[in-house]
């Protein structure tokens, strides 16, 4: 009895520090890396040039975490394909991948780095971590062996893995993440037989890991925010920008609305493929992000999140995406509908032909709603309203349904849905609304120059996309993207045992 008690007060203490090391906050760091590429081959690289040009890349991550570390960062992710590039063949990637074991062996490899053979690349994530006292997320390539007991073995023997891996301030290996949703060029990875939900918990929070493509699907993506109930979400990318829709900033922003969670996305930097676009993204909309599509350098954004959004006072209240415009049957005035691309999608489109009006456009089960002011009505600008419900991507195709106030190229109507990334008309209200057949829309506005507009819109309980007090800058597009998760096809290339 007396050494129970004599325990009594250190059993205190421990969970007087743990609390103390628990944080309302955090302060969070992305880096969009400027990757130095592999020379194009075909053929396997001898195993220590793989790694010299690995090293090269590695030092510059390593400046940019001992530059977030010392400005206070408690955690920073690092891009896709950040390490080692891309252009590769399932062969020539294989000599930068390594065996990266699950967590659960409980490893440091900054202090034990032979102890599942040489990995030397995991070795120095760890001690960047480890040096620096902050979680460091990557994004690396793993490697198993298998066998023909093995019915989906591939022939060479391995399977290749898209692999994320997290290391915490003590350099212990976290997390590891292997890609479920492939895009269509990596061809040098095989998919996982199963989908992960990979989670863990931080001071600040628990958090999800998944990589780019995932970001789309329901499996990891939905699945770690509505069911695992994650905070926040690390996401590697290489994000290709495809405007007028699907540039990282603008997507990820109103994904991270959407699912109502952080999201913390560090893209590759390479203008010649229009990769750009990172950021630290809140359920109330962007803390900091960064486009560029001119220089080449990379960048460094720090921004203070919540740790736990869900249980902050501006956390926004649930949305009935659908109840407003089901309310109504159909605007009254000019309705005369074209049809117009957007890259191979076909939306149905509505011109904005007056300074102020109503208009509704419907294409298959969603009718999407628009009661506008432009500041000024320009004779050489055109606006349109539109909508899409359909099956979006060439080979893996899955079922948007999309409402979007839209700047055309030019005034010609054929040119409406073409990238735009300027544009000189203001807007005094708009107010967009959608029969969504989902629960997950999210909302975005992006203006002139590709900049996101924090503050300048709010989302509705009943779903209406509304401008506060106008627009401070000229309006690229106001869009609702929908997701039908159910409606996607079986995807045509993953495998299973």
């Amino acid at each position: 009895m007396l050494r129970s008690q004599a325990l009594l007060p250190a059993v205190v203490f421990a969970l007087t520090a743990l609390q103390a090391l628990a944080s309302d906050t955090f302060l969070a760091a992305v880096y969009e890396h400027a990757v130095i590429l592999p020379d194009p081959t075909g053929e396997p690289v001898p195993p220590g040039d793989a790694l010299a040009l690995m090293n090269k890349n590695m030092d510059v991550l390593e400046g940019a975490v001992k530059e977030a570390a010392q400005k206070g960062a408690h955690i920073i992710v690092t891009p896709e394909d950040g390490i080692y590039g891309w252009g590769f063949t399932r062969d020539s990637i294989y000599p930068s991948l390594g065996d990266i074991s699950d967590p659960v062996v409980n490893w440091i490899p900054c202090t034990d780095p032979s102890r599942f053979g040489p990995t030397p690349v995991q070795e120095r994530l760890s001690c960047m971590a480890r040096n620096n006292s902050i979680y460091v997320v990557a994004n690396i390539g793993d490697k198993k062996p298998c066998n023909s007991s093995d019915p989906t073995c591939p022939r060479d023997g391995r399977y290749q893995y898209n692999t994320d891996v997290v290391f915490d301030p003590q350099g212990k290996l976290v997390a590891r993440y292997h890609k479920y949703n492939l895009f269509r060029g990596e061809t040098q990875f095989n998919y996982p037989k199963e989908p992960e939900a990979v989670t863990f918990e931080t001071p600040f929070g628990k958090f999800g890991i998944f990589t780019c493509f995932d970001i789309l699907f329901y499996e990891p993506a939905v699945v770690l925010v509505s069911k695992m109930q994650v905070d926040t979400v690390l996401f590697p990318t290489a994000w290709m920008n495809v405007l007028p829709f699907l540039t990282a900033v603008e997507f990820h922003s109103a994904w991270a609305m959407g699912m109502g969670v952080n999201l913390l996305s560090a893209n590759t930097h390479n203008t010649i493929m229009a990769m750009t676009g990172d950021g630290l993204f809140t359920p109330e909309g962007p803390a900091a992000y960064h486009y560029d599509s001119v220089t080449e350098e990379g960048s460094l954004l720090l921004a203070e999140l919540s740790a736990h959004p869900r249980l902050s006072p501006t956390y926004p209240p649930a949305v009935n995406w659908s109840l407003y415009a089901t309310s109504i049957k159909k605007f009254p005035g000019e309705n005369d509908t074209f049809s117009g691309a957007v890259r191979k999608d076909m939306f149905t489109f509505s011109e904005l032909r007056h300074k102020a009006g109503n208009h509704t456009v419907c294409q298959g089960d969603l009718c999407c709603h628009l009661v506008y002011q432009m500041s000024d009505k320009r004779k050489d600008e055109v606006y349109v309203l539109g909508a899409f419900d359909g099956l979006h991507g060439s080979l893996i195709k899955y079922h948007w349904q999309i409402c979007t106030l839209l700047k055309c190229l030019s005034t010609n109507l054929s040119t409406c849905g073409q990238p735009v990334e300027t544009a000189q008309t203001k807007f005094e209200t708009f107010s967009l609304s959608g029969t969504f057949g989902t629960s997950y829309v999210f909302p975005e506005v992006l203006y002139s120059g590709v900049q996101l507009a924090p503050g300048e819109f709010e989302v509705l309980c009943d779903g209406r996309l509304n401008s506060k007090h106008g627009t401070s800058e000229p309006l690229i597009t106001a869009t609702l993207f929908g997701r039908l998760y159910e409606k996607d096809p079986p995807h045509p290339l993953r495998t299973s045992p």
